[in-house]
Parts: structure tokens; sequence; C-alpha cells
């Protein structure tokens, strides 16, 4: 396979463009392929929100050395940016650099790969054959040969139902529900003196619980109910003061005060079986015979991948949490829940196919508490494995903040701990 041939990243968000960053670093030619219109724009969807990382941990440091050339000053490496700030002060800088900007294209959407010349089934030669990436951009149909494929893409666009068999049995109830996190304080007139229900037991959730509470100191008749799963809330708070992340413990602490205060409602555990929509109202059902009828919906059960488009590539995903099988044990919360993953590179993210690799958050599958700095690290061990750089692609160059949750199951065969 030519060496002249780009790498193709699928995604202009901070871990796609972390790994042009590592591939300008080795002077490999890369092609950008952003569905959005914008760089960041699925980060942009929820700009408004607070991030728990400071400004140290969202940051790459490949980007660092290429900005700073340009005379980039890094911000202040305690602060706590929202998405909007990190667009416009990181990624937007980065993206506007010439060697990235002349190798980046938006509104293309990536619809299918595929080896050049082979279907997934052909063997003979395979490895020797380029990848041919056919992507929309507008009304055209494109496509363009790589000799490797980083797909950053995110899952941010796929978010997972509410109902407890993990169907969205409703295509018109995905339209209707809130499955972001709600700009609260700027659309008060959607949320102020309803009944709104959150779905969900991570960040996100976490986070709209806080924004309806905001609400209500001003809007008194705002009630707030939450629909768990789980048997307690307990787990959902986190570390607290454990966490090496403050504001990450201090989102769990505050919820959790919220909920001894009577201020939102617990409903747990409650595995949702049917949702009507009728009128302004929607009366939810569980599977243990409860019944909730509310104003507004905010699904925040996060997020899985999209593999449409890789239907031609050979890859390998963990049956569970839909990660590399390697990945997996490292990332299951049905085998842990502490939610700080060993550090991992290229040798954890390989699939049956060669130079084809999948990084950031989508790496992830279906499992929760993804930290860019994990995305930075994996893309910047993957990029040098694809140099041949074979040593610094086995290095673990990462240390990530402890959740300050402690919680293993025994798995068989394994020494897995990742609570050290």
């Amino acid at each position: 396979m030519s060496k002249q041939l780009p790498v193709v990243i699928i995604g202009a968000g901070p871990v796609g463009l972390a790994a042009a960053a590592h591939l300008v670093e080795y002077n490999i030619p890369f092609k950008i392929l952003e569905k959005g219109e914008t760089v960041g724009s699925n980060i942009l969807e929820w700009g408004y929100v607070k991030l728990f990382s400071p400004w140290e941990y969202n940051t790459n440091q490949a980007a660092i050395q290429l900005l700073q050339k340009a005379g980039w000053q890094h911000p202040n490496k305690d602060k706590l940016p929202t998405g909007k700030e990190l667009v416009e002060e990181y990624l937007q800088p980065l993206s506007e650099l010439q060697v990235i900007k002349d190798n980046t294209q938006y509104n293309a959407e990536v619809i299918s790969i595929t080896k050049d010349g082979a279907d997934k089934l052909k063997s003979d030669g395979r490895n020797d054959r380029p990848f041919v990436v056919h992507f929309k951009n507008g009304a055209s149909l494109n496509k363009i040969k790589a000799s490797a494929i980083i797909d950053a893409s995110g899952s941010w666009q796929n978010p997972n139902p509410p109902y407890a068999d993990g169907l969205w049995l409703d295509s018109a109830l995905r339209e209707l529900v809130h499955t972001n996190i709600p700009a609260v304080q700027q659309e008060p007139e959607i949320f102020k003196n309803k009944h709104t229900v959150v779905i969900g037991a991570g960040h996100s959730a976490l986070n709209s619980l806080m924004n309806l509470a905001e609400l209500k100191e001003t809007y008194s008749s705002t009630k707030i109910s939450w629909i768990l799963r789980r048997e307690s809330p307990i787990s959902a708070f986190g570390g607290e003061t454990q966490d090496k992340l403050e504001a990450r413990g201090a989102l769990g602490t505050s919820v959790r005060k919220l909920v001894q205060q009577g201020i939102v409602e617990v409903l747990a555990p409650f595995h949702v079986e049917e949702i009507n929509h009728s009128g302004s109202r929607y009366t939810i059902t569980s599977r243990e015979g409860e019944e909730v009828s509310v104003d507004e919906l905010i699904v925040n059960s996060g997020a899985r991948p999209d593999f449409s488009f890789l239907r031609e590539i050979r890859y390998a995903v963990d049956s569970v949490v839909e990660s590399t099988p390697a990945l997996a044990p490292l990332i299951d919360p049905n085998l842990h829940s502490c939610g700080t993953v060993r550090p991992h590179g290229e040798e954890q993210l390989r699939h049956p196919e060669a130079n084809f690799y999948i990084a950031g958050v989508k790496s992830y599958g279906r499992a929760p508490t993804f930290l860019m700095t994990t995305g930075y690290e994996q893309v910047r061990s993957i990029v040098a494995s694809i140099a041949g750089d074979v040593q610094a692609a086995k290095q673990v160059r990462l240390k990530l903040p402890e959740t300050g949750v402690c919680k293993t199951n025994s798995i068989p065969n394994k020494q897995q701990n990742c609570c050290g």
C-alpha cells in the first residue's frame, strides 16, 4: 500500500484533531472528514455546559506544540471551560492552522468504508489494498483512498433510549424528548413551573438535575423527578470528596443534597416499559407497575456507537460493551464501577482490519466515564504505530484522575483491578 496515501480521520472533534497533530509530528499526510459545518460541531450542541475536567486535561500535547508555534497561549490550566470555550479557545485556533485547515473537509458525512476492489469476505492480498472512504458532501457522492483509518466520530448523535430493553420503540418519541443537557436557564419557558423527569444515572443526568433545581429557585412550582433503573441513587453520586476531579465529585455531592432535601424526587428502581405522549403530557409506566405523568422528558441515558458505515470493514467489538474485546474488561460497568480506566493504547484498540482504529468516546462503545485525555493518549499511540514507531506506541504516557469509587466484581482468569 502506498505510504503517500493519507490517513483518513473521521471527525473534527478534540480527538480527531489531536490525531491530526500527531500525524503532523511524523510528517504523515492526512485528511479529516467532518460531518458538521464546523470544528467541534457536536460539542457546540452542549456548549453552555461546563466541563468537570480543567484545561489541563482537555488539550493535547502535540496540538499545543503546533499552536504555540503560531503564538497561541494555553488557557489557565486550573480553569473549567464550557464546551463553547473549548471550541473557541482551543479547537477553532487549532483547526485554522494551515496544516490542519488545508486537510479538513466539512459537511462530509462518511457513508461507507471498504477495501479497494475487495468486500469484507475477500482475504487475498487484503492488507496491501488501500481503504476507500465514501462520503456525501451536499448532494454529491465522493470517495478518497486511505492508508489507514482513525474513526473518531464519537457517539453524540446516537443517544440511548429511555426504555429498559434498549430499543427506541417509538421513533417519533426520539424527536420529541430532550436527549441532550437542555439549556434550562436560556430557555426557561420550556421547563418553568412544569413537572420534568430526568432518566439516566451519568454525569449528563446530574447536570440536567442541577439545572432544573436552579430554575426551581426562581419558579417554585417546578417539579423534578429522577428515574433510575438501579435500586438507589447512591452509586450515581460517584466518589464525591474522594474524586480527584473536584468538580466531578462536587456534582455528585450537590445532587445528593437535592435528593436529601426533597427537591428531586427519586423513582427507583424504575425500568421504563412504556411511554405514552398525549397532548402536552407524557405518561411513563415501569415494569414494576409504577406510573408517572410529566410535562417534559429528558433522556440522559448515554449513547452508543454507530457501526453502520463500517459494514465492509473487519472490525471486532465486545458483545456487551461494544468496544474492542481487549479494552472491554477495563471499562465494562458490569465488572467494575470505579470509572477509573488504566491507560491503554494501540494494542488494546486493534481491529482485525490492519490500520483501522476507532478512537475517542466511540472506542468505549456503550461504557461511560470517558475523558478527553484518554482519547489523546489513544491517538498518540495509534499514530506512533502507523508511523512504525513501535517503542512509542507501546509506551504509557498518561495518568488519569481517579473517581474515588472503588467497586469491583471478580473476573474469572483475569487480573483486572481499576482501583490499583
